[in-house]
């Protein structure tokens, strides 16, 4: 007679201490959890019999099985450490914000390593990061103006006039902060100006704005072993309308993994490296020059001083010399876009100095719906990228010290004039 199925290790060390007569115990496979629900979208579940149905379990199915049978641990890239720091942190910015849900992804540019991946609520079984699409408005500020400075179309003392809106047939497009002038290129993405970028994006035109998009794995499913990574929700039409939205990150839905992905291509030295969960990276993964290491440097440069002058100011952390650029954008609710419904969102890597080959890491968070206002990127996703590299760099062995802009103590360098951003 079988009493209770599916003993734990630990639980039948706990029978069997009590050395009642007449019981025995059978072996039999059955995957045991010891941490609960902690990376829960990362490593899936399995059927009755073992068999992965979803996440890693699902990805390294018959790996997994094998290594079991040989006795042998097959290691994911998650650090546990990295996780579980996420994970905490995540759930403090849904609460502060009042949030419907929430994502976070970190990895390493260097490898595609992913380190950590959290999906909020936890009891949802939609992972956010692979399956879930978002426009994520001024984050792809970030690939337009790379796409300008690669072609060669501008470079950061290019002169955009941002002092009325920007009229496209009977569209009118306008800043959030208005400045009113005419702004270089790295007053553009400092400023977030929708203006700037929308005239870039038309001057380059759509073979260039499509060619950039392919190149940074935007118009494609995140590379990576999981299998419900999804593809995007991509525009049907490049008119120049389109062209505009895309500049400024409306008229395309991605994924979080597609997001981390193509920051990796910007901040490695411009090469686009696929996601992994392998522990090591890929052996043999397909590496693609996207862009310039110039691009790279410049793009480097240009994340940190918007965290040191720009909308990113929330997201420092004294020493680890953070970069980064804020999104938010309005969700469409029958047919139009509410700003009641809102997606904020920060894209970062730290350090921003250093070698193209350095050791680096990406952080994006994604707050879905925030119930607080302001809902911008810069005020609820920016203080948890901040707050989640203070605690994981002594886990990386990043040691904080100066840079050109701040000391090790995250003060202003006195030769160095610092703005504070608006948190668009």
């Amino acid at each position: 007679l079988i009493v209770m199925p599916g003993l734990t290790p630990g639980e039948k060390a706990a029978v069997h201490g009590l050395a009642l007569g007449g019981i025995s115990f059978e072996p039999e496979d059955r995957r045991v959890y010891p941490l609960g629900a902690s990376a829960t979208h990362v490593l899936g579940v399995t059927d009755t019999g073992g068999q992965g149905l979803t996440g890693a379990e699902l990805a390294f199915n018959s790996e997994i099985r094998q290594a079991g049978t040989r006795g042998e641990n097959f290691p994911l890239s998650i650090d546990l450490r990295v996780q579980g720091v996420l994970e905490n942190e995540l759930a403090r910015a849904v609460e502060e914000s009042q949030a419907k849900g929430a994502v976070g992804v970190i990895a390493d540019v260097q490898t595609g390593e992913i380190l950590g991946m959290a999906s909020w609520p936890t009891t949802d079984r939609l992972n956010r990061a692979t399956s879930a699409h978002y426009e994520m408005g001024s984050v792809f500020k970030t690939f337009t103006v790379a796409a300008g400075l690669d072609t060669g179309r501008a470079d950061m003392d290019t002169m955009f006039d941002a002092s009325q809106a920007f009229m496209i047939g009977n569209r009118r497009i306008t800043d959030f902060h208005a400045t009113n002038q005419v702004l270089t290129l790295e007053e553009v993405y400092l400023h977030s100006s929708n203006i700037g970028t929308s005239r870039l994006a038309v001057e380059m035109g759509p073979t260039t704005m499509r060619d950039y998009f392919t190149r940074f794995g935007l118009l494609d499913a995140a590379p990576i072993e999981l299998h419900e990574s999804a593809r995007p929700r991509r525009p049907t039409k490049w008119d120049d309308s389109t062209l505009a939205s895309l500049s400024f990150g409306y008229g395309i839905m991605i994924t979080p993994l597609q997001m981390s992905a193509a920051m990796g291509a910007l901040t490695n030295g411009g090469r686009f490296v696929p996601l992994t969960l392998r522990k090591g990276g890929l052996p043999n993964a397909a590496v693609r020059q996207v862009v310039s290491p110039e691009t790279s440097r410049t793009l480097l440069d240009l994340l940190r001083r918007n965290v040191v002058r720009g909308s990113g100011g929330r997201a420092e952390a004294a020493g680890l010399r953070v970069g980064g650029k804020t999104g938010s954008a309005n969700k469409l609710v029958n047919g139009r876009y509410d700003p009641t419904h809102a997606v904020g969102t920060f894209a970062a890597v730290f350090p921003a100095d250093g070698p193209l080959n350095a050791r680096r890491y990406s952080i994006l968070i994604l707050i879905d719906e925030p119930g607080t206002w302001p809902r911008t990127g810069g005020y609820v996703a920016a203080p948890a990228v901040g707050r989640i590299a203070d605690r994981i760099a002594p886990f990386l062995g990043i040691e904080r010290r100066a840079d050109q802009y701040r000391t090790a103590r995250g003060e202003p360098i006195p030769a160095f004039e610092d703005v504070e951003g608006d948190g668009r």
